[in-house]
């Protein structure tokens, strides 16, 4: 039990902006070198990691929480390798610190730069996931950050585990150990503490639900990149190819439902509902999904024998993260496009159609972090996007929007040389 809390993030936050001035000198050769460690380091203590883990999932099913929450939290030896495996990816990154964005001549003499630099330290509070633990800590150490981690109470023996064996190899590095840190109390005051750490903390990145997110925005005293709610949407578009667009919307329902970029809702324009809806009931009720829709979308399905709740405004603005899925008919693009705007959590959207100018239009219209046409909403991910893997998925538009890979752990400053220049 910590007995002082302000005393002890005060400390965490100390030595994490310590740690960020040692990091920020360290060259690429450096990093590689670093990352390589702590991959070996995993691999040296995936023993104790794994017996952590399996402490974790027991004390889990005793306290009672669902199949999809104890996947989550599970790290058995292939999931763990995976994890490893991911940081060779990030190694073979470009490395964005250092980079010069633009360079200019002044008319005074002066020549100016804006050059990538770390942003210092960053919080991260996360859920459920261990794996998380070690993808923000490359990624920040990889662009010269240092990081204080604040995982979910139901996989703090995993997370413990695997800070120490980073902790490990950043020392053998000759490196400070509080490059990273992790709170090691489920206290919830910590987290309302570190969101207040705003003379260490440079961002607060939080991964979780909208309790979470709503928490962070009205408690931070620290810029907060808020998202990693998904409220999706695909819109099969009057010269959409119907067999196609099933598979899409399937794949963007189906293949992983718990998950932020998955679908939520798909929109229909009326002139091929009564086509499309009968296929797609059929194809996804095959798979387990249930169904909310509009009257019209409910008239469909009924003659089909397919059972369908029907929708409300709150339905529509569900983040469902299972198989279910809203359906609406919509007499139009614009009206789709009405929809979006009204229940978006601006994550991802997408049309299907075949027709250029319903697709232009689209993407003009809708403002959200990743806009597709004729492709899933799965696709919005770091991994896919060739960003590595990802700090988090933005909502937001500053500093950053849609996956957060590297460069979104950095900031710029301006560099100005100048000839003994005096300003007239």
């Amino acid at each position: 039990m910590i007995e002082n809390n302000a005393v002890y993030l005060q400390t965490l936050g100390q030595q994490a902006k310590q740690a960020s001035y040692a990091l920020a000198g360290l060259t690429g050769q450096q990093k590689q070198a670093l990352l390589s460690a702590i991959a070996n380091s995993l691999t040296n203590n995936s023993a104790t990691i794994l017996a952590a883990n399996e402490k974790d999932v027991a004390a889990a099913r005793e306290n009672g929480l669902n199949d999809a929450m104890i996947d989550r939290l599970l790290l058995d030896e292939s999931r763990l390798q995976g994890v490893i495996a991911d940081i060779d990816n990030v190694i073979n990154l470009t490395d964005p610190v250092g980079t010069e964005l633009e360079s200019q001549l002044l008319d005074n003499g002066l020549r100016l730069s804006r050059r990538r630099v770390p942003l210092g330290v960053i919080g991260v509070i996360y859920e459920a996931r261990p794996n998380v633990t070690v993808d923000i800590a490359v990624l920040a150490l990889k662009t010269g950050n240092a990081v204080i981690l604040r995982g979910g109470k139901e996989t703090l023996q995993s997370n413990l585990a695997l800070s120490e064996a980073i902790r490990t190899a950043v020392v053998e590095q000759g490196l400070p150990a509080d490059s990273v840190q992790l709170i090691q109390s489920p206290d919830r005051v910590l987290v309302s503490g570190l969101l207040k750490l705003d003379q260490f903390v440079d961002m607060i990145v939080p991964r979780g639900g909208q309790n979470l997110q709503r928490l962070c925005a009205e408690q931070a005293t620290i810029p907060v990149i808020l998202g990693g709610i998904g409220i999706c949407h695909l819109y099969a578009d009057k010269d959409a190819d119907i067999a196609k667009s099933i598979d899409v919307i399937a794949n963007a329902k189906v293949q992983r439902p718990t998950v932020c970029n998955a679908l939520d809702t798909v929109l229909v324009h009326e002139s091929i509902a009564d086509e499309l809806l009968p296929q797609l009931y059929t194809h996804l009720a095959a798979s387990g999904v249930s169904f909310y829709g509009c009257s019209r979308a409910k008239i469909i399905a009924d003659k089909q024998g397919v059972a369908i709740s029907i929708a409300t405004e709150e339905t529509y603005g569900q983040e469902w993260l299972s198989l279910t899925l809203g359906v609406k008919v919509v007499s139009d693009i614009d009206t789709a496009i009405e929809h979006i705007r009204t229940y978006s959590s601006g994550h991802s959207e997408g049309i299907l159609t075949d027709n250029i100018h319903a697709s232009a239009h689209f993407v003009n219209e809708v403002d959200s972090a990743a806009v597709y046409v004729n492709a899933s909403t799965r696709f919005t991910d770091g991994g896919q996007f060739g960003l590595g893997a990802e700090v988090a998925v933005s909502t937001q538009k500053l500093h950053a929007r849609g996956p957060m890979g590297l460069e979104a752990l950095t900031t710029y400053k301006w560099i100005g040389v100048g000839e003994y220049t005096a300003r007239g």
